[in-house]
């Protein structure tokens, strides 16, 4: 297949550029090879390329940004979404959309399933949920619902956090925001995986097995590095003193990845060990 990923310069689009290519011929797009939010650039850098699969990672990730900026996060995430699926209908390519946890409320005490009701609290939640009903509009699409990520080719939350401990700083995490955590590579060849078999259409959730707070994320990828792990402070949401709300409880639960046969991947405390060992602290 002839796969394009935009926004490769970012974390998730490093780690799909490396899982596609393990099978297919990758055209990486960044902003400077075609815009999202620019209609024009997009439509002309896909047509270069003319590819059978896009898949979409690009956009605005950061939700206090996005929250301070409403009309750049809608311009990019939502009208870049629907621009991309302009350009995949014309072409008559399949489209990979990368959506978020954050579309949902984070009200429930049991894992959401993808067909729970949404009810995003954030810009950034209501800005990727509207890109998910601009994906639907191609007729082939797998909407992937996904947590926070780690892996390979860019600064993460990991990164940042191990980087801090080493320099002898402390480095704060959530206690009480649970959710899941996908290495972008893990999830990257999932999605591969159910464009070949051509899976069902339609909306996944998406993440490493097992559920767990950023605290013992951060603490646990402390130890697997031989870092002092009491340099991991845990502190509760509401003394992070970030601009915009976040989720208290964000577990996803793969039942559509179940219903199509495919394995989730591989548990998050052996997908951090893997990633902390490849990084050079």
């Amino acid at each position: 297949m002839r796969v394009a990923i935009t926004g490769s310069a970012g974390l998730f689009g490093h780690g799909l550029v490396e899982a596609f290519s393990t099978r297919h011929e990758v055209f990486p797009l960044t902003r400077a090879d075609g815009d999202v939010a620019d209609a024009d650039a997009i439509r002309a850098a896909l047509e270069r390329v003319r590819p059978d699969l896009i898949v979409h990672p690009a956009g605005i990730p950061d939700i206090d940004k996005s929250d301070a900026d409403p009309d750049l996060a809608f311009r990019v995430n939502y009208q870049g979404t629907c621009h991309v699926a302009s350009a995949a209908r014309a072409l008559g390519a399949a489209l990979v959309h990368i959506s978020t946890d954050a579309v949902f409320d984070g009200r429930k005490t049991t894992p959401y399933v993808e067909t729970d009701p949404t009810g995003p609290i954030t810009v950034y939640g209501r800005s990727k949920l509207q890109a998910e009903e601009a994906a639907r509009t191609v007729s082939r699409h797998w909407i992937f619902r996904v947590p926070v990520l780690f892996g390979p080719g860019k600064t993460n939350f990991l990164e940042k956090g191990l980087r801090r401990i080493a320099a002898g700083e402390e480095f704060k995490a959530t206690l009480d925001q649970l959710g899941c955590a996908l290495h972008t590579v893990d999830g990257g060849l999932k999605m591969m995986e159910l464009a070949e078999r051509s899976a069902p259409c339609g909306l996944y959730h998406l993440a490493n097995q097992g559920t767990c707070t950023r605290y013992e994320l951060a603490r646990y990828a402390a130890e697997i590095a031989r870092l002092d792990v009491t340099k991991v402070i845990g502190l509760p949401d509401a003394m992070m003193q970030r601009r915009a709300p976040r989720l208290k409880y964000a577990v996803m639960e793969m039942a559509a990845l179940h219903r199509a046969g495919i394995e989730p991947p591989r548990p998050w405390p052996e997908a951090v060990a893997e990633y902390v060992r490849s990084l050079k602290l």
